[in-house]
């Protein structure tokens, strides 16, 4: 939703400030971001855009949305490694500046649709209200109750938002930051050590599959201010770690709880959730799930909670059909969505089902130090 809304405030600031130049956003994505931007993206005037994905790191669905996009302005190129390479490549674009000067002398200036960029972030704060209104007007709550929220996560993004809602005043709690088995801000919560030193594990989840969480960051500057973030920004890019003051820390513990889900630990959930309440979550849904779970089991905590689904199962058909007991019997998309869909008694959604018949038009596969070459098509 929020990548719905960005691309016309951006395409209406042009406007507004008179300028020649096109903006040219580039993304990483570890999976749903990128179809998001490029459907967001496609076809607005003044703009084009290039979504870098990494190359074995999002399902096959979210791959064959991003692969078929269509839009005169699109772009998409698979990169070799992880989400981190992939964005840690287009980071190092926007902070060189010979490469800022080149896209000034082809008419167009490098922009962001990730959630480093700020206007990403601002539409999801509204997703925490009006979830917190919607159990005002079904009676669920009364105005002024607290509210716990739980968001699934790996670059801090959607829960940072959250965040910033109750900074705002919105009645939260507590948030719950849930994890996938690549667990490096729940291990951050509990000992204050940020470490991104440790295996990469590919997930079921893969749209968490992060070890650097750039949103991070914008925390640590609201609670710890300027000069401790910078120094622990150093130390993360020398050494691959950092360790927060006390003082920070205990502010953050105030506010987030930080638990993970194993895989086997994901597809249970999947398995019950779909057996006892019949609903069909995806695996990141499922870690959120799992997550909540944990918590309340150990705090007691009765809080109403709101968990943020982030995504249609039908995008992970593959894993949801395995963790329901029924493995799909091809690898061939139509078939593992209509097997999900015969499994679980629903429809594939109509904007995948459309997906299938569409052809691919982007194939291009680059390591990480050849992004930028690839924008300007040397």
């Amino acid at each position: 939703m929020a990548l719905q809304i960005m691309p016309r405030l951006l395409s209406s600031a042009l406007t507004m400030t008179e300028e020649k130049r096109r903006a040219h956003i580039l993304v990483a994505t570890s999976g749903d971001t990128g179809k998001a931007a490029l459907e967001g993206y496609k076809n607005v005037p003044g703009i084009d855009i290039t979504v870098f994905f990494p190359v074995d790191g999002v399902s096959a669905m979210q791959k064959l949305q991003m692969i078929t996009q269509t839009g005169d302005n699109v772009n998409v190129c698979a990169v070799r490694g992880n989400f981190d390479d992939a964005q840690s490549g287009v980071k190092e674009i926007f902070a060189d500046a010979s490469l800022a000067r080149l896209a000034e002398e082809n008419g167009f200036f490098f922009s962001s649709a990730n959630s480093i960029n700020w206007g990403r972030l601002a539409p999801q704060i509204v997703y925490y209200i009006s979830a917190y209104c919607d159990l005002l007007n079904s009676g669920e709550i009364c105005y002024g109750d607290k509210i716990n929220v739980c968001v699934p996560t790996g670059n801090f993004g959607n829960i940072f938002a959250a965040f910033i809602a109750r900074e705002m005043g919105l009645p939260i709690a507590k948030m719950i930051c849930a994890s996938n088995a690549n667990c490096v801000l729940t291990d951050f919560i509990r000992t204050g050590t940020y470490d991104r030193t440790r295996e990469f594990y590919k997930t079921m989840s893969p749209s968490m599959d992060i070890l650097i969480s750039s949103n991070l960051e914008r925390l640590l500057y609201l609670l710890g201010g300027p000069q401790i973030t910078a120094d622990c920004m150093e130390k993360l890019a020398r050494d691959g770690k950092y360790t927060i003051p006390a003082s920070v820390m205990e502010k953050i513990r105030t506010v987030l709880e930080g638990f993970c889900c194993t895989e086997e630990q994901t597809s249970k959930v999947i398995q019950d959730t779909f057996a006892h309440r019949k609903y069909l979550a995806d695996p990141h849904t499922a870690v959120g799930i799992g997550c909540v779970e944990q918590y309340i089991a150990a705090s007691g905590d009765t809080t109403k909670t709101v968990l943020a689904s982030t995504a249609s199962p039908y995008k992970f058909a593959a894993d949801v059909c395995t963790s329901l007991g029924t493995a799909p019997e091809s690898d061939e998309p139509r078939c593992i969505l209509e097997g999900l869909s015969q499994i679980s008694q629903t429809e594939i959604p109509a904007p995948l089902a459309a997906t299938l018949s569409l052809p691919v038009r982007f194939q291009t596969v680059v390591d990480a130090k050849n992004m930028a070459d690839f924008i300007f098509k040397k």
